[in-house]
């Protein structure tokens, strides 16, 4: 295990998934800070402005969708890098999401923790 010193921010109400993928993920070495619905999840961004926010789009409180409308309207948050967890894979949702601006979409039902771990790594190289 390497530590990549990447800071993520995993915004997912499902407890179970949630663990799983924190677990999955800080043995790749990223340092992973969770909420469980949308509002800790906006809160959490702004305050910690972590390098790659994980974002589930059914959640309590506010939808992942109203998180990532409310980030991208506050320049100090416009930039921060998400990639969308979802269990939709309409076209219509996907488009919805990808016009504000977002780094994948991966479909939950499609998911290993495996390819979780490797899109991440993905994003985060091409990021710098």
């Amino acid at each position: 295990m390497s530590d990549t010193g990447k800071r993520l921010l995993l915004v997912e109400d499902d407890r179970f998934l949630r663990r799983a993928c924190e677990v999955s993920l800080k043995q790749r070495g990223f340092a992973v800070t969770s909420a469980v619905d949308g509002e800790e999840g906006l809160r959490l961004a702004r305050s910690e402005r972590p390098d790659l926010i994980l974002l589930d789009m059914l959640m309590p409180k506010l939808s992942g969708l109203d998180v990532l409308k409310a980030l991208r309207s506050d320049a100090a948050t416009r930039g921060l890098r998400v990639l969308v967890l979802s269990n939709s894979s309409r076209e219509q949702d996907v488009q919805e999401v990808t016009r504000l601006g977002i780094e994948g979409y991966l479909v939950k039902s499609n998911l290993s923790l495996q390819s979780l771990g490797d899109e991440v790594t993905r994003i985060l190289a091409a990021a710098g």
